[in-house]
């Protein structure tokens, strides 16, 4: 109900003409604020819950790169997209970016690799459609080992049911006449436990839009728990990762659209050039900065069940996940709709 109910207060918000929730330097008499917070409010613990309890079951066998339940998986993604007529970029029917397994052989010391899938959907921008915001999860994870299901509800279901309620928030925008001005592709990668393969496949091997037309990708790797690390009731925060790497700009936004919308504490600690763990490296969102792309990766943070069959739905915090999901939302939905794109000023050669 609440998915109907949010186009009836679209027009009632049309109306209000309140402009509490602008960003700074934007029109005064703009309300671009108000109608993003009405469609991020459709992001909602419930529906990720959902979701996740889905694609981290049992049923999909830990989404091991090539296997049976990963097939399931990227199914389960395309019949998602079908259902609420968010189309594919690759034309018709077609939502699967195919990897070879001579590609994944080539690249990964993991043992011997069957074919794969990223699983591609999109909405066009309305006034600068050459233009990319990158959306991207990885949707594989550990499979079964020793006889245990590694369902990877954190890593990374979390991200990938995020993907699914962000591109819902957006294509309800534009039903509702408020589509991005540039255009979003929402890019579920596979072979990310194998290397980062899925995603280099695609900036490597097989971009679908032009890295040059490519203004940031927004990566979410592991958003539905907390740290340990983090103090006792200090919950309320994501690792950023990268967003000042390649753009001071892009790094700005961020902190402007959380300052308005989430009230998250953005947490630089992993960013740090020094930090022996380097995570800026170590997910799919490093494909693009190699290829001057700026990027922010969200990330919670490892925890005890990392990597282990006890990484499961039911230890998800759903509030947070929901918060991280919705300040995502807010970070590509003013990336599409401002009048100038993200500057690039710290590009490598």
């Amino acid at each position: 109900m609440k998915k109907i109910l949010i186009l009836i207060s679209f027009a009632a918000i049309l109306n209000c003409g309140s402009n509490n929730l602008s960003l700074e330097n934007t029109d005064p008499n703009d309300i671009t604020g108000e109608i993003a917070a009405s469609f991020a409010n459709t992001i909602t613990s419930s529906d990720l819950k959902d979701y996740l309890y889905i694609i981290a079951s049992d049923e999909f066998e830990g989404r091991n790169t090539g296997e049976p339940g990963q097939k399931k998986a990227v199914k389960y993604l395309k019949d998602f997209y079908v259902s609420q007529k968010i189309k594919s970029p690759l034309g018709g029917d077609e939502y699967y970016q195919e990897v070879p397994a001579e590609f994944l052989n080539k690249n990964s010391r993991r043992g011997e690799l069957k074919a794969s899938e990223n699983v591609l959907a999109f909405i066009k921008g309305t006034e600068k459609p050459e233009e990319i915001i990158i959306i991207s999860a990885h949707l594989d994870h550990e499979g079964i080992k020793d006889g245990q299901v590694y369902n990877g509800a954190d890593d990374d279901g979390s991200g990938t049911v995020a993907l699914l309620e962000i591109a819902e928030a957006f294509n309800m925008a534009k039903k509702a006449g408020s589509g991005p001005k540039r255009s979003i592709l929402f890019l579920h990668v596979t072979g990310e436990e194998k290397g980062l393969l899925g995603s280099r496949h695609y900036t490597d091997n097989d971009p679908v839009f032009p890295l040059a037309n490519t203004v940031a990708d927004l990566n979410i790797d592991m958003i539905g728990r907390i740290d340990p690390k983090r103090k006792e009731g200090d919950r309320n925060y994501v690792y950023l990762i990268g967003s000042d790497k390649l753009s001071s700009d892009l790094h700005n936004l961020s902190e402007s659209v959380n300052n308005t919308y989430a009230n998250i504490e953005l947490d630089y600690t992993y960013n740090d050039e020094n930090d022996r763990n380097r995570y800026y490296y170590r997910s799919d969102h490093y494909n693009f900065p190699k290829n001057n792309v700026p990027v922010i990766f969200y990330f919670n943070g490892t925890h005890d069940d990392y990597h282990k069959p006890s990484d499961t739905p039911d230890k998800i915090e759903y509030d947070l996940l929901e918060n991280r999901t919705r300040l995502v939302f807010h970070t590509a939905w003013e990336i599409a709709n401002r009048d100038e794109r993200i500057v690039l000023d710290k590009a490598t050669e």
